[in-house]
This record gives structure tokens, sequence and C-alpha cells, in this order.
């Protein structure tokens, strides 16, 4: 291999049932010879019957806009049947095949072949008319040329072409099966989910790629496909094109021909557009295994280990700000073994060196509020006191950022820092003061707005987020630029985010949402759509006994905040 460039890739494909796929033929593919050895034939419009010139061949598709293309198939064989020999008159000519070899039918079936118009005098004597259209596809085998080169729109950097999901899909499921993706990337196995009636699970472990899926799929648009048993949904499978399977023994036999589904190919009902139906995105923890003992498995020797590496990274790469800028430490210890929450201690490299109190989450629980509450009731009691305490972890719950932000004590700042999935894997990571391990969360600034002219109606204004400069170690505000995505729930039940309301601020006028309207103009409000695309939200009507919205905003590292608002409070 050394001295020849690799042309593919190995896919592994497996399924209790599988359809087979076509491609349309031309005559000429699948074919390894030089197209002049090809017995291709064309019937033109002026009459003439001859074999295809090279030229011809090669320009296989322009040939047949002018002629009826037919490959020569043999109708004689080796034999000794007495009965499949004997003289048959063709075009006034009677022929004999030769000794040892035998007619295909007997001379019923002949006669049928012959009135079809299905025989043809070669040079070499007589053949079979195998036309083009009478089997217009060709069944896909396990090498798929029509896959490689460049992704269309690619947006994630690892994205795969929608044909080789499509086609995995297609010959493995039916419409109204379940397909999961544990490792979604930009989501193309959802979208192509979608376009084919599939219901659909996914997941990943960076937040960039959840929320590229989730812009991809709620801004997409797909065929509406014409249903089977339309009272059945979409269970009952598609309405699909078929084609012919014509075969010289179906002539010979006077049988209908068979038939096959072209399961890419459903009817189309273009009077209707779909979009992606409804669906949630959940941050779920991992279950965690207890040992017979009863004590659980990640709080002993695993979880060691896996402090002393987040202690070595955070020494080496401090904490990154919005612009760069790190927070860094000249010294980052084991706490005391006296503390179960607060897991390490350190001290900053500044002209005015700070203690701080850190604590690292687990990779399988998502930090919740009462694991706050426990960090803050450690801090107190440490001596000295700290001025700085740092709460790292993968995933935090809502209100674990909103008691964060909320806590505020003299002379200690507290901070909430996303940990880089990068750090689960740290033993394909490389040991560099260049990593990018942890990041401050920027705090949204939010604002909830009474319309002034209608009782009980409101508005949601996000005008950026109050980011911490390491460097200055003042707050700064950040603009809505920097904002990819942000969700409004009108009505937030303290628990799960339930969004009415869903922007996408970087995409301007070439973002999904404006793609989507572009497609849809006649169903929706190009006005409501130009503000999908902004910071402030529609207005919308507070219910009765209603207490709390809520925003998450994801900024453009693909890092999420949340805020929650009181109804009837400043929330300046």
């Amino acid at each position: 291999m050394r001295f020849l460039g690799q042309k593919m890739n190995v896919l592994l494909l497996f399924g209790k049932k599988v359809h087979k796929l076509y491609t349309e033929r031309t005559g000429i593919e699948g074919s390894t010879e030089d197209p002049r050895k090809l017995a291709l034939w064309g019937e033109f419009k002026n009459g003439e019957v001859r074999p295809l010139t090279t030229d011809e061949k090669r320009n296989i598709i322009g040939t047949r806009e002018k002629a009826d293309v037919f490959r020569v198939d043999k109708v004689i064989e080796r034999g000794d049947d007495g009965d499949k020999r004997f003289p048959f008159s063709i075009d006034g000519e009677d022929f004999v095949p030769k000794q040892g070899y035998v007619w295909r039918g007997n001379l019923e079936q002949m006669t049928r072949l012959r009135d079809e118009n299905r025989l043809v005098k070669t040079p070499k004597g007589y053949g079979y008319k195998f036309y083009i259209t009478d089997y217009p596809v060709i069944e896909i085998t396990n090498l798929w040329e029509d896959t490689a080169g460049k992704v269309n729109n690619m947006i994630y950097v690892v994205q795969t072409n929608d044909k080789i999901i499509q086609r995995c899909m297609l010959m493995c499921t039916d419409p109204g099966d379940l397909v999961m993706d544990i490792t979604c990337g930009s989501g193309t196995t959802a979208c192509v989910a979608e376009q084919w009636g599939r219901r659909w699970i996914t997941c990943d472990t960076s937040r960039v790629a959840i929320d590229l899926a989730k812009q991809r799929l709620m801004t997409s648009t797909y065929d509406y496909y014409k249903l089977a048993q339309p009272e059945q949904g979409v269970d009952s499978g598609f309405v699909y094109k078929t084609v012919p399977h014509i075969t010289l023994k179906s002539i010979a036999n006077d049988e209908p021909p068979a038939t096959e589904t072209l399961y890419d190919q459903p009817e189309i009902d273009k009077t209707k557009v779909r979009v992606t139906g409804p669906f949630t995105v959940e941050s779920l923890p991992a279950i965690t295994v207890k040992q017979i003992d009863g004590e659980a498995s990640d709080t002993v020797s695993d979880m060691t280990a896996k402090q002393d590496e987040y202690r070595e990274e955070i020494l080496a790469t401090g904490v990154i700000g919005k612009a760069g800028e790190k927070l860094e430490f000249t010294r980052v210890e084991a706490a005391p073994a006296t503390f179960a929450y607060v897991q390490a201690v350190g001290e900053t490299k500044e002209d005015n060196p700070r203690k701080a109190a850190i604590h690292f989450g687990s990779e399988t629980k998502v930090l919740d509020a009462g694991r706050v509450e426990d960090i803050f009731d450690e801090v107190q009691s440490m001596r000295p006191t700290p001025q700085i305490i740092i709460i790292a972890a993968y995933q935090f719950d809502p209100e674990a950022t909103k008691l964060i932000e909320e806590t505020k004590w003299p002379d200690m700042q507290i901070f909430a820092v996303q940990m880089n999935t990068d750090l689960m894997t740290s033993d394909l990571k490389k040991k560099r003061s260049s990593n990018q391990s942890f990041f401050f969360i920027g705090q949204p600034d939010v604002e909830l707005i009474h319309d002034g002219r209608t009782k009980d109606v409101y508005k949601v204004r996000v005008n950026g987020f109050d980011y911490y400069d390491p460097k200055t170690g003042k707050v700064k505000s950040g603009s809505a630029n920097n904002i990819a995505m942000w969700m409004l729930d009108e009505d937030y039940d303290g628990s799960c985010i339930e969004p009415e309301q869903i922007f996408f601020p970087l995409g301007g006028k070439s973002g999904g949402w404006h793609k989507l309207a572009k497609t849809l103009k006649a169903e929706l409000d190009q006005e409501a759509i130009e503000q999908y695309a902004g910071n402030v939200s529609l207005p919308f009507k507070i219910k009765p006994g209603q207490k709390k919205v809520a925003v998450k905003i994801i900024d453009d590292r693909g890092i999420e905040s949340m805020k929650v608002l009181k109804v009837g409070e400043d929330n300046g």
C-alpha cells in the first residue's frame, strides 16, 4: 500500500431485513470491457437496426434519445435436448442451431419471441433483444462509487455525506421505524430520518454538535411523500415508484413481468411541504453502577485518578476567558481529605495572588443546585477563606447556574466553568499549556420588558453576555453578536426548558430561518422570521399564575448558560 493511493472506505452494514436499492441502467455500467466490445444495438427512428458505433456507446445517454437501445443476449445455448433443436423461420429464413446447440425455448416459446419482435439476426446467427427499458435499473452492489466527493453545505468537520446515511437507512428500515445515532455530529442521521419518515434518537457529547443539529433540524424542509394508507399514517409506508423486470422467460411464457420497488423514489405531493416534527432535547446523566458493597464505582480509585488529571490540566492551561485571556495558577493541590466537595485549592498567578477553592464535576452526572449548596457550605468553613470559588462541570443544571449567578459574597468571586469534553479522553489528549480545557461561562444579560400597551404581554430582549476578564479581574459586557442561538420558555416550570421561541442571531440573512422562510414564503410571517434572527422575542402573553420565564443561550463557542426571570420583579 506504500505505492497505491487509498480510494475507498469500508462500511459495515447489518440488518434483519434488507431492501434492494437500484440506480438507473444506461447500458454500459458494470462493465470493465472496452465499449467497442459490448453487444449494444439500436433501433433508430428512421427504421434502421444496427450495432452501435464506439462513439454511440460512449455517449449512451445521447444515443438513447435517438434510438431504442438493446443488448443482444444468447437465444441459442449448449445442449442436446431434441425438443429444442428444430428448424425455425426468422424473417423468411430457416435456421437450425449447429450440432451440440439448441434454442433456449421450445417451438411455442420461440414463436412468441418472434411475434414480439424479440429476435435479431447477427453476424454469428441470432440473438435475443434485451431492451434497456425492459429492466431500466441495476441493483446497487457493495461498491458505492457515487458517494465520494465533497459534502454539500458542510457545517461540521466530520459531517457525513447524506447519501451514505440515506442509503443505509432505506436498505435496513421502513417508514415509522426507529433510528439511533449515538454520535450525531451535525445531525445528518436525524435529518435523513425526518426526510424518510423514520423516528429517531440522537445524542452527542459536544454542545457545538448538538446546537448545529438543532438548528439544522428546525430550519430544514422536506418533500411531502404520498402515504400508502393515509388513514394509518406513516407506518403504512409510502407510494413508491415501480419499474418492470421483463425477462426472456416472462415473454416466452406469456407471463406478466415482475416489478421492482424503488424505495428511494416515493411519489411526491407537490402541493405540500414538510418541516421537522416536534422533538425534545434532553440532558441526562448516565447511570452510576454501584459495587456489591454499595459504594459507587466512580467514587474510589477512578475518581481519584481523574481528580489528579484535572488538577494537572487546570494548572497547565488555566481557565480561558472570552477573548482568550487566562486566569492562571502558580499552584493547584489536592484539598484536605476532610473536604468532600472542594477537591482542589490553588493560588492565582497575579500581582496580588488570590486563594482559590475548586470543584470538578462528574463525567456521568449533571451538576445540580444541591451540589452547589454543598460546595458553598464547605467553602464557608475553609480557613483561610478563599477569594475565588471555581465550580467546573461538564453539564450544569439550570438551577445550579442560577444559584451560582445569584450568590454574592463580600470579597469573593464565584465562577461557573465549563469543562471541555476532551477531558473525558485524557489518555488521547496531549499535555500542553495551549489546551482549552476550562472556559468561563458568560452570564446572560437578559431583560423582561412589559409591552406597555397590552396587559400581561411581554417581550424578552437578550443584550449579550457579561464575561469575566481574567486580565483585569472585572466583568465586561459582550454584545448579542456572540450569541449563536437562544431559546425562550414562556412558562418555565423550574426543571425543564420547553422553548416556544427559538432564535439564531449569527445566521443573519443567510441563516436557516431565512432559508426556511424563502421555501415556505406562502406559509410564514416574513416579519416574524426577521425577528427570529434577532435578539428580541416576539410578544407573548403571561398566563394567570405564571411566575417565571427562562432564557437559554448558546454562545459562539457552544457553551450554554441560562437566565430565569421572575414575572413582576426587576430583572435588570
